[in-house]
């Protein structure tokens, strides 16, 4: 980039398409691209001198599109704040009220009767260090949000746009565990707000890998097989539970946090390929 504008010679790569680029690279041109018309003039331009292939396609691809684009019928507007696209996508909502749902029906499970259910543990602190992973599930699902590859293609798509919806979930659940670990007085904030904090940055560290939607899930699954079903099935607190809970296991979800964190600064630029 040199001043406002993009150089003529970065526009030239990103016309051919030039794998050379860094992903950066691309990703800042495009976002400097949706916001300046000159530079977007100064592109089309050369992708009509110099990749004429590229040229022919679109005018192909327009040729065909236009009568339909005639017939169709517009879509009524929808009155929806452009900063709630950038945070939540369509499909969250219900999610995050499910989630809320979850919480509320694990608080009157512990008022009513923990002991019989769970033994000593409390339903709350049960699923309190997972209960943001059914969000971020929700976040960048594929299956789950219809405009999912149409928001992954735009320029500011990645892990900027994850990290919002992230947050957003963060900012619904965490308030109600908050809450109900005050209602039912069996646990503190520290005993699971760490843990819940590391189990979101490592489903996001995965994520890198094999998907948001899929780390996510297959955590909460890991932590619903080892923990939950052995206390609704025995009645008892897993052992587990105990172990991974007590305060002196603190420095080790700080430590996963910490770890996962880097994971995630480190491989910053593959969020925009998912």
């Amino acid at each position: 980039m040199s001043g406002e504008h993009a150089s003529g010679r970065l526009i030239d790569d990103y016309a051919r398409g030039d794998t050379a680029m860094a992903a950066d690279t691309v990703w800042a041109l495009e976002a400097h691209l949706e916001t300046c018309a000159p530079c977007r003039g100064r592109l089309a331009a050369c992708v009509a001198t110099g990749v004429p292939g590229v040229a022919a396609l679109v005018d192909t691809v327009r040729a065909g599109l236009e009568p339909q684009l005639d017939a169709a019928v517009p879509a009524p507007a929808r009155r929806r704040p452009r900063w709630v696209s950038a945070w939540l996508t369509p499909v969250m909502t219900p999610w995050l009220a499910m989630t809320a749902a979850v919480t509320l029906m694990a608080l009157l499970l512990d008022a009513v009767a923990p002991a019989r259910v769970f033994g000593d543990a409390s339903p709350v602190l049960l699923i309190a260090p997972v209960l943001p992973l059914c969000g971020v599930a929700a976040s960048w699902s594929r299956a789950l949000d219809p405009a999912h590859e149409l928001t992954a293609s735009t320029a500011r798509a990645g892990l900027p746009l994850l990290l919002r919806r992230t947050t957003a979930v963060l900012l619904v659940v965490l308030p109600g565990l908050l809450l109900g670990g005050w209602l039912t007085g069996t646990m503190t904030a520290a005993q699971w707000l760490l843990p819940s904090l590391a189990f979101t940055s490592t489903a996001l560290a995965l994520g890198s890998v094999i998907g948001p939607a899929r780390a996510a899930t297959a955590l909460a699954a890991a932590w619903g097989a080892v923990v939950v079903a052995p206390a609704w099935a025995t009645g008892r607190t897993p052992y587990v539970l105990q172990l991974a809970l007590q305060p002196d296991r603190l420095p080790v979800w700080a430590l996963l946090l910490a770890l996962a964190t880097a994971a995630v600064i480190a491989r910053r630029n593959a969020y925009s390929t998912l």
